[in-house]
C-alpha cells in the first residue's frame, strides 16, 4: 500500500527538541564540550554603549564564525543562511526553531575576544616555548636575536645566508672572527677590522641596517696572491656582520645537530595543516585586508583547526550500536 505524506505542514503546537536532533558524534556538539564563552559578556561589555537599541548577541556571532572555520563556510552570507537551514548550526548557536535568521557577525570585537580565549590559554597553562622550528623567513638576523637573546628559544630555522657565494672567491665562512679583538682575519692570515684608528668621539660602527663592516687595507689587498679569489671587482674586502651574528653562529650550531633533523621532519607535518587548511576549510585566500587582517583570519582558522582536532581526538563516541541476535 502507498503511503502519503498528508499531515498539515502548520499545526498549532509543536512538540519539538532542538538536541534531539544532533547527532552525538556531530563534530559541532563535540567541539561545544571545548568551547566556554560564560564570561564573554562580562569581557565584552565596556565596549558597548548602555543606551540605544540591543546589538547582536556576540556570543551568537563568536559560534557562527567558529562553524564558518570549522567547516570551510567563507561566505557569510551562505553561513547566515546555512545557520538558519541547519539544524545542528542553530543548535550549536543556541537559537531556537523560531528564531529570526542570524545577522552577518561583524568582526572588530568579536576577533579580539576570540585573540582573548587563545591568550588565555596560554597564561592558564603556563606554556614556555623552548624551541621554534620555522622555514628560512625566521631566519633573519633580527628574527634570530629576538629568539635568542630575549626569549631563549632555540632556533630550529634554517639562516638567511647572503654571505656565501658561489662564483669560486672566497666566501665569508672563510674568514676567521676573533671576538675579543673584534676582528676578522682573512685566509692569507691579514686582518679586517671595524676602525683603524682612534675617535674623539667614540663610534659604534654599526649602520642603520644593524650591520657592522670589517674592511681590510687597500694597500695589503692589491699586494695580496689571493685578489682575484677575495676581491677581483673591488679594491679590498669587506666583511659585513649583524649586530645580532651571535645568535646566528647559535643557528648554525643547532643546524648539526640530531635534534634539528628531527624537527625538520616534524615541520612537514606542519605543512599538512596548511593542505588542510586550504583544501578542507577552503582558506584558499583572504578576505579581509592588510597585516591586521590576515592576522585575525589566520587566527581564526588555527583555532578551527585545534576544535576540531580536540573534537577528534577527545571527544565523546558515537553512538553504540547494538548488538544483533
Amino acid at each position: 500500500m502507498m503511503g502519503r505524506n498528508d499531515k498539515p505542514q502548520k499545526p498549532l503546537f509543536y512538540s519539538f527538541n532542538l538536541d534531539d536532533l544532533v547527532p552525538q558524534d556531530h563534530l559541532l556538539r563535540q567541539i561545544d564540550q571545548f568551547l566556554d564563552l560564560s564570561d564573554l559578556h562580562e569581557h565584552l561589555a565596556p565596549f558597548y554603549s548602555h543606551t540605544g537599541r540591543p546589538s547582536v548577541d556576540p556570543e551568537l556571532m563568536i559560534r557562527m564564525l567558529i562553524i564558518g572555520y570549522c567547516l570551510g563556510i567563507r561566505s557569510e552570507r551562505r553561513l547566515c543562511e546555512e545557520v538558519k537551514l541547519n539544524m545542528a548550526y542553530r543548535w550549536f548557536c543556541r537559537l531556537s526553531i523560531e528564531d529570526a535568521e542570524a545577522t552577518p557577525a561583524h568582526r572588530s570585537l568579536e576577533v579580539h575576544s576570540t585573540k582573548t580565549m587563545i591568550e588565555r590559554v596560554e597564561q592558564r597553562l603556563a606554556l614556555k616555548t623552548k624551541k621554534l622550528i620555522g622555514d628560512t623567513a625566521y631566519g633573519t638576523a633580527e628574527m634570530l636575536g629576538w629568539m635568542v637573546n630575549e626569549k631563549s628559544i632555540e632556533p630550529h630555522v634554517p639562516i638567511w645566508e647572503k654571505g656565501e657565494r658561489t662564483d669560486g672567491t672566497f666566501s665569508r665562512s672563510d674568514f676567521v672572527f676573533d671576538q675579543a679583538a673584534d676582528h676578522y682575519t682573512c685566509p692569507n692570515g691579514k686582518q679586517l677590522m671595524r676602525y683603524r684608528r682612534t675617535f674623539s668621539r667614540p663610534r659604534s660602527g654599526i649602520g642603520k641596517d644593524q650591520t657592522i663592516r670589517y674592511r681590510a687595507e687597500q694597500r695589503v689587498c692589491e699586494a695580496c696572491v689571493y685578489k682575484q679569489r677575495c676581491c677581483p671587482n673591488t679594491g679590498r674586502r669587506t666583511i659585513p656582520r649583524s649586530v645580532h651574528e651571535s645568535a646566528r653562529d647559535v643557528a648554525r650550531a643547532v643546524a648539526k645537530t640530531q635534534s634539528y633533523r628531527h624537527t625538520r621532519r616534524q615541520r612537514k607535518q606542519v605543512e599538512m595543516l596548511f593542505a588542510h587548511m586550504k583544501r578542507v576549510l577552503k582558506v584558499d585566500r583572504l578576505r579581509l585586508r592588510g597585516l591586521s587582517g590576515a592576522r585575525d583570519e589566520f587566527l581564526l582558522t588555527a583555532t578551527a583547526q585545534n576544535l576540531r582536532r580536540m573534537a577528534k581526538y577527545r571527544g565523546t563516541d558515537p553512538p553504540g550500536v547494538p548488538e544483533m541476535v
